[in-house]
Formats: structure tokens, sequence, C-alpha cells
């Protein structure tokens, strides 16, 4: 690249050209290829230029390649350092203020619903073993029954009795469909309601100090902006063709409520309460300690905390 001035001293002196005046100063910059070198002043014969070259000469020296090569690492590695930072305290916070176990990251069922009642519960529940897992989803199934007035029916109580025999469940419970239609014949089956359990204020996250300064957040790219001589040569975009609209759906209707769940709202205990015994013959022990707690907590409503602490002293009895 070659820069050349011409009549710089004279145009700074006058500073402004007003459209009468001629024209003091000419500038013209010229490429090539080549390989890259250092910067020469062939020639210098204004003060301008003087005070400039001067000023680039007391500049830092660019850098190196290897040195570029070596900066680009670094934030690389602080930039993935703090996205992890991130991903981890996520997950924290996802998990309750803890890092879950692997065993809870890919346990299926309703931890994640249980989590939001009792973080501290779940972690415990985790920890307490294969043998005490068990226990406490027969406790929660037996709780369940107890709540909605189950525990005199013939067919729950041989489902309980398998569930502490640990033996699979008999008929009705080998199938869902085959429950609830017992369920809905069987004119012994209470009445039985109760308000919906409503889990506590979860609070928000809060990402790492200078989270979002160390992680740059990715933006749409761009079109590179073409000027001068060459923006004349680019073709205009065609206009995009016109998206296919979508096809039309059957007219439904959708209730949202905004905020908390009507306190007024109840549920049927009974109803609740069945799926503990599926949740607690999972054959993981842990989901089948979640499931069947997390029905429960759906059994007891608005009175969920005291089967928490229930199952909460089942875990530190055992420790």
């Amino acid at each position: 690249m070659r820069y050349c001035a011409k009549g710089m001293d004279e145009a700074r002196q006058q500073d402004t050209r007003l459209d009468d005046q001629p024209q003091l100063d000419c500038y013209l910059v010229q490429f090539w290829p080549a390989p890259p070198t250092t910067d020469r002043v062939l020639k210098q014969t204004s003060q301008a230029a003087a005070y400039w070259h001067d000023y680039a000469r007391r500049q830092p020296p660019a850098p190196t390649p290897a040195e570029r090569a070596e900066a680009e690492r670094l934030t690389k590695l602080a930039q993935e350092h703090a996205a992890e930072e991130h991903r981890l305290a996520y997950e924290r916070w996802h998990w309750g203020g803890q890092l879950p176990s692997q065993a809870l990251r890919t346990v299926g069922g309703n931890v994640r619903g249980l989590l939001r009642f009792d973080a501290v519960l779940v972690h415990a529940v985790d920890a307490a073993g294969p043998e005490i897992q068990r226990a406490i989803a027969l406790l929660a199934a037996h709780r369940a029954c107890q709540e909605a007035g189950l525990t005199e029916l013939d067919w729950v109580a041989a489902g309980l009795t398998a569930l502490a025999d640990n033996r699979p469940l008999p008929t009705p419970f080998d199938d869902p469909a085959h429950m609830w239609r017992a369920l809905a014949s069987d004119p012994s089956v209470p009445d039985r309601t109760v308000g919906r359990a409503n889990p506590p204020q979860w609070p928000p996250f809060q990402p790492p100090a200078r989270d979002n300064a160390q992680v740059p957040i990715p933006q749409p790219e761009q079109p590179p902006k073409i000027i001068g001589p060459a923006a004349a040569r680019l073709k205009a975009p065609r206009p995009p063709a016109p998206s296919t609209p979508p096809p039309t759906a059957a007219a439904c209707t959708m209730k949202v409520t905004i905020g908390e769940p009507d306190p007024s709202l109840r549920v049927s205990q009974p109803h609740m309460a069945l799926p503990a015994l599926l949740g607690a013959a999972e054959a993981d022990p842990l989901q089948a300690a979640l499931d069947a707690v997390y029905a429960a907590v759906a059994t007891y409503g608005e009175n969920y905390r005291s089967l928490l602490q229930e199952v909460r002293s089942a875990c530190e009895g055992h420790r």
C-alpha cells in the first residue's frame, strides 16, 4: 500500500475550503499484492506529514502473528471458562443451590416437579441410598392412600401389600387404564377434594459476576457495507419471496390464567393418590421415591408440608 499527499500544510493553514475556492490538497492511496514488510517513508516535504510520522514512530510495535495467536487463544480460554461458570451457576440454581449427582441428572419421572417444592429434600433422597429410597416410596404411597381415604378398599390394600412385599403390583394396577376404571366404578371410593399444592416462590437466577462481559452475546451476521465506485457495480438484492401462509387450524379455545393458581380450585385426592402406587413400583429406587413423594404432595395439596416433613425425618432417621 502506498499513501501519497500533496498540499497538506497549505490546506491545514486554510482549514476550511468554500465551494468557490480552489482545492489545495489531494491524496492518493494505492494497493497491490505483495508480501508483508515494514513501512517506509519515501519522501517527506510537509510539517503535517512530519508530525504524523513522528507520532507513528512512538507507537508500540504491532503484535507478531505468534502474539496475536496467543492473545486469541487466551481470549477463547477466558470465554470458555466464563461460559462453563455460567452453565454451572445455572445448573446449581436449577437444582436448588447445589449440583446434582449423575443419578439425579438421568432419573426420569417427576424429579423436576418435586424440586420446586423442596430441592434440599430431593438431594437428601438421592443421597439416602436404594434401601431408604424404597422405604420412602412405600411411605409416600401409604400416606397418599390414607389421605385420600383409599386404604380400606381391598384392591388398594392389595397393591400396598404387594409394594411392602416387593412384589409386582396386582390387578388393576398392572394396567393404568384398568386402574382408572376400577376407581371410577367402585362406589366405595370417597369423594375427597383438596386445594392445589402450590410450591414456594423460586428465587430468580443470578448469573456470575461479569458474566456478560466475559461471554460475548452472538449477534446476527451483518452483510459487509460497500462504498465508493465499487458500490455501483453491486446488484440490488432481490426482495424475499412471499412466505407461504400457514395452514388454517381448527378453531379451539384456550384458557390462560396469570399469576398463582386460583386457591378455590380443588382436586380429587383419590385421583392424585393412585399414581403414588405406580410410582413406588418403579424399578429404579430413586425414581420410585421421587415419583411417589410427588404424587403424595399432589394428594395432600395445600397441606403438603406435613408430608415432606415426615419424608425428611425418614431420610434423617436412616443416616
